[in-house]
């Protein structure tokens, strides 16, 4: 497997890898590391991806505190040891006389948290292994994302609440899994997908805090969005692609910048100097336009995209060699076709617009749907331009089912859109991703 500085080594648990990190690393897992320093306490440290002086002697002192070699290299045992850090959970081995509230003293936690995380256990046995829930959010939203961190996200929400399921729809070019999570038990199936385009990642946190607020609402009896979360988890199943293109996330954020896939990366852009390198990267890792592989109107794209020149893999706009052969796409399709969804969602930027239509289909209910769902967003509800009409996710499953299917562009600017936009971004779709789960 190929890193930025062209060392990984195994998870404990997952099959991922992580790389080494030393002064003078840079990039989203800097920042992460970062982040999990200041949760475990060895902070402040100012979370800008730069291992410089600060977080050397952060990760020092958690070294020594944690019987580790004090050497400032974060390698496996050190990142196994921030492991608590960056999913938001630890795991405690009860003893005699453990009572739940003794372990949440131990570890800053909640008692009620600890109970929600482990189904049953009133009581712990000694010997009992408990998921102990720590005292921040799971999902961070000012930081750059990464494929790891995906898996973090997904990992961790998973373990506080185990009502989320979650599993693998396929994996990408790179191996990486294209992770799902599922909440509710209705009978209304819907799904939400993100980061289709990798220089769009932003709508992947967009969705895991989606599904952390909405858990957090549902474990605690709350609301989210005014509807009550028990509600919605009563009358729908929400299932989320977070991350369909994780490949292309890590190169856009700069996870990804040296090896094989990365010089390949750059050998495609070096044709296409149009598209600004890594920042103006949509495609897989391959070249391939993810939301350009659907077969509705392919062709069409295919002579829409190749007038434009772009008759080769590229950073955006190469629609193939024909429909679903990039494993990303083919992962989506089948995957919807097992789900048999009754609306769809699919998260891009940006424009702050709503596209609800493909062709002349219109599906029963789908403009009135799109019209609430912009009465909640302040977003225009618009028809797609032609040149981007065909062969998309929202087109192909409007098309072969005659059900809702929308485009969600979040944000205005360009891509990618700052962190900092993430808040306003958020705040405008929780309402389309609260009212997408009950208004079929």
């Amino acid at each position: 497997m190929t890193s930025v500085s062209g060392i990984y080594f195994p998870e404990d648990r997952g099959g991922k890898a992580m790389r080494i990190l030393k002064y003078g690393s840079i990039g989203p897992s800097v920042q992460l590391l970062q982040l999990g320093l200041n949760r475990a306490g060895y902070g402040p440290l100012e979370t800008d991806g730069i291992f410089g002086t600060a977080t050397m002697q952060a990760v020092t002192r958690f070294q020594q505190a944690n019987g580790l070699q004090t050497d400032g290299i974060v390698g496996s045992r050190t990142h196994r040891a921030l492991l608590p850090w960056y999913t938001g959970y630890i795991l405690h081995t009860a003893r005699s006389g453990d009572t739940l509230e003794s372990i949440a003293a131990m570890h800053s936690a909640s008692p009620a948290a600890i109970a929600l995380a482990n189904p049953g256990v009133q009581t712990p046995q000694p010997g009992t292994q408990l998921v102990v829930p720590l005292p921040f959010d799971v999902v961070p939203t000012d930081i750059r994302y990464s494929a790891a961190l995906v898996g973090y996200c997904v990992r961790g929400l998973a373990a506080r609440y185990p009502f989320i399921a979650t599993g693998e729809i396929g994996r990408s070019v790179m191996g990486r899994p294209l992770w799902s999570l599922k909440l509710g038990l209705g009978d209304n199936r819907v799904l939400y997908n993100a980061s289709h385009h990798a220089n769009e990642w932003l709508t992947t946190p967009v969705l895991l805090k989606f599904a952390e607020q909405l858990a957090a609402a549902y474990a605690n009896a709350g609301e989210i969005f005014g509807r009550s979360a028990a509600e919605i988890l009563s009358y729908a199943s929400i299932y989320i692609i977070p991350a369909v293109n994780p490949d292309g996330i890590d190169l856009v954020t700069g996870e990804l910048a040296q090896g094989e896939y990365f010089n390949y990366a750059r050998s495609i852009a070096l044709r296409y100097p149009q598209f600004p390198f890594p920042s103006g990267w949509k495609a897989n890792i391959r070249g391939v336009d993810l939301n350009l592989q659907y077969p509705a109107g392919w062709e069409n794209a295919k002579a829409i995209k190749f007038a434009q020149g772009v008759t080769s893999p590229a950073p955006a706009d190469y629609v193939g060699s024909a429909p679903l052969t990039a494993p990303e796409s083919r992962a989506m399709y089948d995957y919807t076709l097992a789900l048999d969804p009754s609306l769809t969602l699919s998260y891009h930027s940006q424009g702050r617009v709503i596209y609800w239509r493909f062709l002349d289909y219109e599906p029963a209910n789908s403009r009135a749907i799109a019209e609430l769902f912009a009465s909640v967003s302040g977003y225009a509800v618009e028809e797609t331009p032609y040149a981007s009409g065909f062969a998309g996710y929202k087109d192909w499953f409007i098309q072969d089912y005659d059900r809702p299917g929308y485009t969600i562009e979040v944000g205005e600017g360009v891509n990618p859109l700052p962190l900092g936009d993430f808040p306003a971004i958020y705040r405008d779709n929780v309402g389309i991703l609260t009212y997408g789960a009950l208004v079929t």
